[in-house]
Order: structure tokens, then sequence, then C-alpha cells
């Protein structure tokens, strides 16, 4: 395990990958003769034992946490995954890829990440699940694994209904502990605050209202919401030049005037047009009139004046009751890291595509795999406290230096260490790690 583990930190690659870098790595303690089949059946091991060691996990990073408060993060990703065929309890669904922007094999992935940066916990969902539904299931386990007083959870639009913000809400009431939250209200819901939003004032970019019971504070950017608005219209005058270059089509046809290939019809142009309309995403705002003999449209302005007055607006819905609205709004944007979290598993660490084909191997791959992301994190804040600006990947790129070589020369065998240079006994230092040892292993 941890070999599948540091093989996944260090020079991430398949199980039989993880074989050969084995060739030429130095583990302490590592038997030897390891083969796939050991690797593959110690993953089996490793999910009878998942919640032991989820459990043992969770044990070493609370005393990193603020008991009395702690404000966690939470988002999900999807994870590509090959393979085909059906197996007893698939997780592999076909579901919308976030990394190809279509639909493909996947599963879910969850990640709880503290205020600091930490993983805390992962769930691993089928490729379809929808994101709303993970999020009481995933308080539930926290508030069990971490005994901090209260929770304060911070999550991202996709993740927000008004029947979970009940469900959070129902928690907080049957829990001896407080559990509130910072949620990103979605665009969809966006038409349901426009009464509200009439009688927001803004103060130096916020303001604070309420909605469906709970604190509602909007952060307002004109800069951006210039750029947005600009944007939007360019993209609404780029498809009325080709509405009417269809039309002048269309118009030139009727005059006798025809072009090379084949014959344009009505009923083609308001197809190309609305596939055009459909991939810029501007449905809302620009209709084709189906029902008109000749092709035409029509831009909706009291559309676009609607969405125009949230451009530049981060809209937040919140119950924490002792944060200003810059504290909540801070909060919010802290989410990005765990963004940045989710780019590394999926470059430094490549936990996609994924090759397994049975559950419980998946889920194990993405604890391996969730493990390796923890190490990072712990590297970053031990990096971060000693002053060192070396980010997680280059200080592996310099340790990765020190090789150790062994010769035989008749009956005797000697090993050691080639000579360490002062940064990386310096990164030993920042990662509060024993400098490493010229005895053999």
């Amino acid at each position: 395990m941890r070999a599948m583990v540091f093989n996944r930190l260090c020079a991430p690659d398949s199980k039989l990958g993880c074989l050969e870098w084995l060739e030429t790595t130095a583990i302490p303690g590592m038997p030897d003769g390891v083969s796939h089949d050991h690797l593959l059946r110690t993953l089996d091991a490793l999910m009878e034992r998942s919640e032991q060691v989820q459990a043992q996990v969770a044990k070493q990073l609370r005393p990193m946490l603020d008991q009395h408060l702690s404000v966690v993060f939470y988002d999900l990703t999807t994870v590509r995954i090959h393979g085909e065929g059906k197996v007893k309890d698939d997780i592999r669904r076909h579901g919308l890829n976030k990394e190809t922007g279509g639909i493909a094999r996947q599963f879910v992935l969850g990640v709880v990440q503290s205020a600091d940066g930490l993983p805390l916990m992962h769930t691993v969902h089928a490729g379809n699940m929808a994101e709303t539904k993970t999020l009481k299931g995933m308080l539930s386990e926290v508030l069990a694994r971490f005994a901090v007083e209260r929770v304060i959870i911070v999550a991202d639009r996709g993740l927000l209904s008004l029947d979970n913000v009940a469900e959070l809400t129902r928690l907080a009431d049957e829990s001896e502990r407080k559990l509130q939250f910072i949620l990103a209200v979605p665009a969809r819901r966006y038409s349901e605050l426009g009464l509200t939003m009439d009688t927001l004032t803004f103060d130096n970019g916020l303001a604070e209202g309420t909605f469906a019971g709970h604190r509602l504070v909007v952060a307002h950017d004109p800069v951006r919401a210039a750029e947005q608005s600009a944007k939007r219209r360019a993209r609404i005058g780029e498809l009325e030049m080709l509405a009417d270059k269809l039309a002048a089509k269309l118009d030139a046809q009727d005059d006798g005037v025809s072009e090379k290939g084949r014959k344009a019809t009505d009923r083609g142009a308001y197809a190309r047009f609305q596939r055009a309309v459909a991939d810029a995403a501007l449905t809302r705002f620009i209709q084709a009139d189906y029902q008109a003999e000749r092709f035409s449209f029509a831009i909706n302005e009291q559309a676009i004046t609607s969405a125009e007055r949230f451009d530049g607006k981060l809209v937040l819905l919140s119950n924490v009751p002792d944060y200003s609205p810059s504290q909540i709004v801070e909060r919010y944007k802290s989410l990005a890291d765990i963004e940045r979290g989710f780019r590394v598993l999926k470059s430094d660490i490549e936990i996609a595509p994924v090759y397994h084909r049975l559950p419980n191997r998946i889920r194990a791959h993405a604890l391996i795999c969730f493990l390796a992301l923890t190490l990072h994190r712990v590297m970053r804040m031990r990096l971060k406290a000693s002053g060192n600006k070396a980010s997680p990947g280059k200080t592996l790129e310099i340790l990765r230096r020190i090789q150790r070589h062994r010769a035989t020369i008749g009956n005797k065998s000697f090993s050691g260490l080639s000579k360490t240079t002062p940064e990386q006994l310096e990164l030993f230092e920042a990662l509060k790690l024993p400098k490493p040892s010229k005895s053999p292993l």
C-alpha cells in the first residue's frame, strides 16, 4: 500500500508501471518479489479495512483542526473510467464529465478539505449521481469523524437546493454541535431573487438581504459586470450577423440567385441557427420562430436586461450569524483551493483514467490517490510554514536526485547514498523528516 501511495505521489503509473518503478526505487522495509497480484490483493484488503484506515487518517489530522470552529470546504469532480461489461453494484456510469465537457463513463469523487487546505475525507459515488444528493451524507460523516463543536460547510453552486438547505438545518437542530453553511446560489435560481435584489443597497461592493429564511450576501464587481455584459452582447451580435447571412442567402435564392452546393431552405436555416445559439448557451435570449413560414428570430431584451442585473455578482446563502458579509465572501472564495486539489489529483497524481472494473477496486484506487493527495498537502503546509518557496512537485523533483548505489565485489556487497546537497538537506528540515541514512536498507 505504501508503494502504491508513494508511486502516485512521485511517478504516477498503472499497477504494472508501479512494479517497474519499484525496480529502481528504494523503500525501507519493502519485500522483494512484489507482483501484480500482490498489488491487486492489497486493493481488496484495503477495502476490507477502509473504515479503519480512514479513521486512523482522521485521527492523525484532528490535532491540526480547531476543535471549537472548523470551516470545511466540499466539492465534487468527475473521474473518467474505462472498461466494458456489467458488474454487480457497478459505479461506472455515464454522466456529464467536467474535464471533457461531454458525456463519459465515470465515477464522482467528493473531497472535504479544511480551511488550511488539508484534505479531511473523500467520498465515491456513481457517475450519474446528482451533486445535491451527496451533501447530507458527507456532512454526517464529517460530524462522525471530527469532534469539532461547530462546522461551517462551504460548497459551490451545484450542491445547493432548497431541499438540502432544509436538510442541513434539520441536522443542525438534531445535533448538539452547531452545523452551518455558506453556499453559492446557482444561476438557475436567480430569477427567484428579482424582488430581493431590488431592495439591496451596496456598500463597497457588498450587500445583504434575506432569502428562504437565510442570510443572502451579494458581492458586486462593476468591472467584471461590464465585461460579462459586453461579452454577452458581442456573442448575440455575432449570432445576429449569422442570421442576417442566412436570411440574405434565402432572399437571394428567392430572387433566382443561387450559390453552389445544396439548395438552402428555411427549415435548414432554422436548424443551423438554433444549433449555433445552443452552442453559445444563449437560448434564453434568442429564439427562432419555428411557426413562421420564412426564417426569422427574436431577441428577448427583457431576458438580457434581467441577466445583466446579475453580471459581476456573487450570490451566497448562509446561516452563519457571526460572520460579516466580507468574511462570508472571503470564505467562499477560498473554495478555489479545493479546485487546485482536484488539479493535483488529475495532473500530479493522475487519478484518471481508471481501468479497474470492480466497484471496490475503484474505491480502493480512489483511496490510494486521496492518501497521496493528503501527503502532497501536508508537504505544502510544512514547506509554507518553514518559509520555503518550493512546491511539493519541485521538492520531489529535487529529492529524487538522491540515489542509493549498491555494488558487489566477490562475496561482499557495499551500498551508500549519493552526496546530498545543502538544498536537499534544507528540504528535509522543512518537511520535518530525518535526513537519509547511509546505512543499508
